[in-house]
């Protein structure tokens, strides 16, 4: 199959790569579409992690074979991929943590559990990125890596769900709880802070305020259900948080750029009582220091993580396009761009440069 692999520098290489059969509990999945999203572009630009790998996890496609007992997906049904393939048995599973499953090690060894990958290339591993290995024409996932979707979904729209919206929407939702009427605030409006915005929408937060640098982020947010816009090199996003909420700060802050400095933003503007959620994936170089620990917890300020938008993407993934479907979700002014696997670099220098918003790769 064609692939697009990361061999430890910025720019991907398209090149061949054989995959296996299905082991047992294993799907193959013939990718159709992948949006290029800022994790991938962290690995890209600081050339991290293993290599040969095959980057992409925000995928959909067409079941091509399934592996001995899998029981959830046939041979032609229609699916989104995601990177948390809970098993519905561990410790987390089992306390409604599915993020926290088990299996979440396999995004960060982008191989399954028992150290194989079912990929290779003249008889060397090829490793699959966040557990997905999207940017290739076929991926191998657990059973549960592989969520069956109405076959009326275009896939080149089902896609999305797989990171922006699963990681957006849900951490509004799974993560924090937004409540009806409250208030929030959310740092970076490229893909997934879009998906945090419709996701406070669809909980009934009352005023929404995203902070973005470029003009055609913050126009899309406030179509998207923003209330309010803050360009960040014009004034200061604290204050003005502050001052639309009667001095008070925002119930819930979240920030979806990656950016460490946007997280210790992100902390000042939550009110007291209120939650910070760190959503966005910052370089493991950058780091958080947080002064006046007294005061912030005397001020009972909560910081909650967020990996994947706390989903459990067997019952996410379906909620999410039932939105969808009702007219409560955009998917399609997520995507912004399309482009064959050949210009996958370009795509990433769009994303770089904040080029418009979800790049997706029709493979």
């Amino acid at each position: 199959m064609r692939a697009a692999l990361f061999n430890g520098t910025s720019t991907l290489e398209i090149g061949e790569v054989e995959v296996a059969d299905p082991a047992p509990g294993q799907v193959r999945v013939r990718v159709h579409h992948c949006g290029i999203c800022h994790s991938d572009y962290t690995v890209l630009a600081g050339g991290l992690g293993q290599s040969p790998q095959i980057l992409g996890h925000e995928a959909a496609g067409v079941v091509d074979a399934v592996g001995d007992g899998v029981e959830l997906l046939s041979v032609g049904d229609h699916v989104v991929l995601t990177p948390i393939a809970s098993c519905g048995r561990c410790y987390w599973c089992t306390r409604a943590q599915p993020s926290q499953c088990v299996n979440k090690a396999q995004t960060f060894s982008a191989t399954f559990l028992d150290g194989t990958t079912g990929l290779s290339r003249d008889g060397e591993t090829v490793y699959r990125g966040m557990g997905v290995g999207g940017f290739a024409e076929y991926a191998l996932v657990s059973e549960t890596g592989a969520v069956k979707i109405p076959d009326d979904i275009p896939l080149e729209v089902a896609c999305v769900i797989g990171c922006a919206v699963q990681t957006g929407a849900g951490a509004a939702m799974n993560t924090a709880h937004v409540e009806p009427g409250s208030t929030v605030l959310v740092l970076g409006l490229g893909g997934i802070g879009l998906s945090v915005v419709q996701g406070a929408r669809v909980a009934g937060a009352a005023r929404i305020i995203g902070s973005d640098p470029i003009e055609d982020r913050r126009k899309m947010a406030q179509q998207l259900g923003a209330t309010d816009v803050i360009d960040p090199g014009a004034g200061d996003v604290v204050a003005t948080a502050q001052a639309l909420t009667g001095g008070i700060g925002v119930d819930y802050a979240f920030e979806a750029a990656g950016v460490a400095a946007l997280q210790g933003v992100a902390i000042e503007a939550t009110r007291a009582g209120g939650s910070t959620v760190f959503v966005g994936a910052p370089s493991f170089e950058e780091s958080l220091t947080i002064p006046n620990v007294l005061l912030w917890g005397m001020q009972e300020k909560r910081l909650l993580g967020c990996f994947m938008g706390s989903t459990n993407s067997l019952r996410d993934i379906p909620a999410f396009l039932a939105l969808w479907r009702a007219g409560q979700l955009d998917l399609e002014s997520l995507i912004t761009a399309r482009r064959p696997l050949d210009e996958i670099n370009d795509g990433f220098a769009d994303l770089a440069a904040g080029v418009g918003v979800r790049t997706v790769i029709d493979l």
